[in-house]
C-alpha cells in the first residue's frame, strides 16, 4: 500500500489569515472590490483591476469549470495535472488536479474544490464534480 501523499504547509501572513482560516473550516476565499465590483483570487488587500483597497471576503462556491490544463506524465513522485479553473464567480484558479483519472480531464469539465491536509492549514486543489 502506497503512503498518502504529503503536502507542504503554506506560509501564512496577516494578510492572507483569513483564507487560510477559512480553509480550515473548509470553506474557500476570493476577495471582492467593492469600489469596481470584480472578484480575485489569489485574495489580497488591493484590487488587481482598479487598484482599491476596498477589498472584502467573500465565501466562494468552489465550484468551476476546467479553462486549460497539462499532465505531467514523467515525475519522480507519478503523474500530476495541473491547470487553471474558472470559478463560478469569475477568477481563474491555478491549481493542481486530485483525486479523479487525471487522462480523462477536459476543458470546460465542472470540478469543484477539495482541501488536503499539510502540517498548517490546507491546502485546497480542484477535483471532477
Amino acid at each position: 500500500m502506497s503512503e498518502a501523499k504529503k503536502y507542504p504547509a503554506p506560509v501564512t501572513n496577516p494578510e492572507t489569515a483569513a483564507f487560510w482560516d477559512a480553509a480550515k473550516q473548509g470553506r474557500f476565499m476570493i476577495k471582492r472590490c467593492t469600489a469596481c465590483g470584480e472578484a480575485h483570487y489569489f485574495p489580497r488587500s488591493i484590487c488587481p483591476f482598479c487598484y482599491s483597497d476596498k477589498t472584502v471576503w467573500e465565501e466562494a462556491s468552489g465550484e468551476g469549470t476546467i479553462y486549460t490544463w497539462s499532465l505531467m506524465r514523467k515525475s519522480p513522485t507519478g503523474p500530476y495535472a495541473i491547470g487553471y479553473v474558472t470559478l463560478k464567480e469569475g477568477p481563474s484558479v491555478q491549481t493542481n488536479f486530485v483525486d479523479c483519472d487525471l487522462e480523462k480531464l477536459k476543458i470546460g469539465q465542472k470540478v469543484k474544490v477539495v482541501f488536503k491536509p499539510t502540517d498548517g492549514a490546507p491546502l485546497p486543489f480542484f477535483t471532477v464534480a
